[in-house]
Parts: structure tokens; sequence; C-alpha cells
């Protein structure tokens, strides 16, 4: 009976339906589901597919928009208006202004503002972008790993050393303080 009014209570009390909104179907807490990290690579091999499409030789603007699906969320934003710009007719340099807000396009502004302004290939500078941003991502990956290996090692010594103390030291030390008390 008690268990009947307290089902009744939480179908009815506004509170009582969140709590069993978060109940999973066994009465558990549903297991939180965090999103997916970020690809690190996503924004390299975007950089390398605008090398490419400036290389075959699209506009600035058709280029930055053909690659935009690619793009993680954050610097995309700023590349749609720089290529919605660009498509406009704007000036480079203060079309690019746009991307310098973020810190994953800010580079690729820079680079695409000394362009405009000297007539350099862009290409080139991006594809360069996309070899840095790739070592950076490589680098942060084999910190991360070798981080890991560090914390792992620490739980590894506290389970091994009691036991190489138990099995290897203490029966010498024994063997030992015996011999010796005889001795004595």
């Amino acid at each position: 009976m008690t268990y009947l009014l307290l089902a009744v209570s939480l179908l009815l009390y506004p509170a009582g339906r969140s709590v069993l909104a978060r109940l999973g179907p066994v009465g558990r807490p549903a297991p939180r589901t965090r999103p997916p990290p970020a690809d690190p690579f996503a924004l390299p091999a975007s950089w390398d597919l605008l090398a490419a499409v400036l290389r075959a030789g699209l506009p600035v603007a058709t280029a930055v928009h053909a690659v935009l699906p690619g793009v993680p969320p954050g610097p995309a934003e700023g590349l749609r208006k720089v290529g919605d710009l660009l498509a406009l007719g704007a000036d480079p340099v203060a079309a690019w202004e746009a991307a310098l807000g973020h810190p994953d396009t800010a580079p690729l502004a820079r680079a695409a503002r000394r362009s405009a302004r000297s007539g350099a290939a862009l290409a080139g500078a991006v594809a360069d972008l996309a070899s840095d941003v790739r070592r950076r991502a490589d680098d942060q990956a084999e910190a991360r790993a070798q981080r890991a290996a560090v914390l792992v090692a620490g739980p590894l010594a506290l389970c091994f050393l009691p036991a190489f103390l138990c099995l290897g030291v203490l029966p010498v030390v024994i063997g030992l303080a015996g011999r010796v008390s005889t001795q004595w």
C-alpha cells in the first residue's frame, strides 16, 4: 500500500515527474551521455580541402563555401560570414575580419588578408596552416598519452610494491632473522 501511495504521489507531483523522467526503466538513474569529443583532425582536413580547391582555381568565396560542411561548428560561423561577404564583393581585408575573432580561424584570416594585400597565393599558406594544426593535434595527443601512462603507473606501483615486499623481501628478512636468532 505504501508503494502504491508513493507511486501515485510521484506521478501527480510535478517534481516527482522529473524524478521519474530521470530514472531509467529499471529504476536506476539513466546514464548521462557526453557529447562525442571533437575530432582534432577535422579542422586540418578542412584546411587541406580549402588549399586543394584554391589550387584547382575556385574563387576564394566559393572555396570557403565548399569546405564549410566539414568545418567544426565554432569556426564555421566566422567562415560563413567571410564567404558571404566575399561573395557579395566586399573588400577581402574587411571580409576576413569576421574570422579573426575565433582562435581556429584567426591564422587563416591573417594569411588571407596578407594574400589579398600582396597578391601571393593563398593555397600554400592554407596548406602550411593545415600541417601546423595537425602537428599541434599530434603533440597534444602524445602529451595526453604520456600523462595517462604516468597516471597508470601510480596504481600499479601501489599494487605491486606490497606484493614485492610480502613475497620477495619479507621471506628473505624472516630467513635471515631465523638464522641470526639460532646463532645467538
